[in-house]
Order: structure tokens, then C-alpha cells, then sequence
């Protein structure tokens, strides 16, 4: 039976495609006197290529910002800065975020997050979001000393949680990071379909977050069938 349901955050809780971009045209708009001889759409298409959906991080997307386009009066350090501290402002949930995580904890299922990332940012954006009442756990990557896709941060969430892999389910958008490292201690996958990625070996597939709630129950539905077919009809107890 699934005793605990894991996420990822970034790109899976939160938005965060949207979320940069609402940061990123916020940020022009309150420098323009330093970045305004640059197109919006530009500096804005150029920091998101720079950045690599977030596996670059943004001292030197800044830097090359600042170089690039010959920004000045405003240094990349005061740029980074301003991000570091506004992004939690600009946090965008997927739909029906609370909802799920409301319907799972009625559910009695243990719930955390894994995710790699600095630890008081990616709380930050957590608080932000206004879910971290409903997670029993969460690992941050920094605050761990370990990152996905190594398995000793899953390994530390099961501990804490006190389950077995084959009691998780875990849903995330890298194919490397969250399903393919989940799966390869034994936990079932959901993957947050993300049209960057292709050809994803998860289990199960949603575009909508609160679709997980019948994988959930099918997942549960079927183990409890194949019990009762194992001991006999109508035999389910302790199970």
C-alpha cells in the first residue's frame, strides 16, 4: 500500500517557468533606468536561455548579462541580489496544488518534498506557496549535504518518513533527477508532464496535479485485489 507521497518542487509544486518570467519583467521594470535600452523581451529571453531552466545558477547569468549588454549602473551582484530576495514574492502554484495536497493529507499519507536547490530560497518559495502545513518533511539539497539524483537523500526521506520504497510514490518533471532516480531504489513514479522533456519512463503521467489522487487510489485498489486473491476472496485483514 502507498504510506507516502513525495514531490519534487521546482517545476512540479511550483510553476516555476511562470514564476521566473513574472520575476524576471518585474526586475526590467524596477531597473529600467539601468536596463532600458534593452528590450523587455529581450533580457528577459536571454536570462531564461542563460539560466537553463535553473541549472545555471545566477551569479554568472548576471555577470553575463552585465557584459552582454553592457548594462550600467547597476552591478550583478545587486541584480542577483534583488532576485534572491523578490523571487518568493512571485511564486505561481500549478492548478489545484492545495487541493491535492489537502485531499492526500485527509488520506493519512505521510507527505515531503525532495528538492535539490539553496535551503532558505527553495523554503522561502515553499512558505510562499502557503503548503508547508501539510508536509510532514522536507529535504532541501543544501540543508542535506546530498542532491538527486543521488539515493541517500530518498534513502533519508524513507527513514524519516518510516517506509519502504515500494510504500512511495514520487512525483517530479526531470527525467534523470526525480524519476529515474526513484524509480532506481524502487519507488513508483508520477511524472509532472513537462513538454521540455520527452519520452519520460515514468509509471504514470498527469498534466494536472490533482489526477495523481486516482493513481493513488488505483495503485492501493490493485495491491488490495492481489491480496485478496493471494489469501482468498474477502480476506483482508491486517493487510
Amino acid at each position: 500500500m502507498i504510506k507516502a507521497v513525495l514531490f519534487d518542487l521546482d517545476g512540479t509544486l511550483l510553476n516555476r517557468d511562470a514564476s521566473v518570467e513574472q520575476l524576471i519583467r518585474n526586475q526590467y521594470d524596477r531597473f529600467r533606468e539601468s536596463v532600458g535600452h534593452i528590450p523587455k523581451d529581450t533580457f528577459l529571453l536571454r536570462f531564461i536561455e542563460l539560466e537553463c531552466r535553473g541549472y545555471v545558477w545566477k551569479d554568472k547569468v548576471y555577470q553575463q548579462l552585465v557584459k552582454e549588454f553592457h548594462i550600467q549602473n547597476v552591478s550583478w551582484q545587486e541584480l542577483l541580489e534583488d532576485y534572491v530576495t523578490q523571487f518568493h514574492f512571485h511564486c505561481i502554484p500549478f492548478p489545484n496544488l492545495k487541493r491535492l495536497l489537502g485531499i492526500l493529507k485527509c488520506k493519512g499519507l505521510a507527505l515531503a518534498i525532495i528538492s535539490n536547490g539553496i535551503g532558505q530560497f527553495q523554503m522561502n518559495n515553499v512558505i510562499a506557496l502557503g503548503i508547508e502545513k501539510y508536509f510532514d518533511n522536507i529535504f532541501i539539497s543544501e540543508w542535506e549535504g546530498v542532491k538527486k539524483p543521488n539515493p541517500q537523500i530518498f534513502e533519508r526521506a524513507m527513514h524519516k518518513l518510516n517506509v519502504q520504497a515500494n510504500e512511495c510514490v514520487f512525483i517530479g518533471d526531470h527525467p534523470e533527477y526525480d524519476i529515474k532516480a526513484a524509480q532506481n531504489i524502487g519507488m513508483r513514479t508520477i511524472w509532472k508532464k513537462d513538454n521540455f522533456y520527452e519520452n519520460v519512463e515514468a509509471d504514470y503521467v498527469v498534466n494536472d496535479l490533482i489526477d495523481i489522487v486516482a493513481i493513488i487510489n488505483e495503485i492501493n485498489r490493485d495491491q488490495l485485489k492481489g491480496k485478496e486473491d493471494r489469501y482468498g476472496n474477502g480476506v483482508t485483514k491486517n493487510i
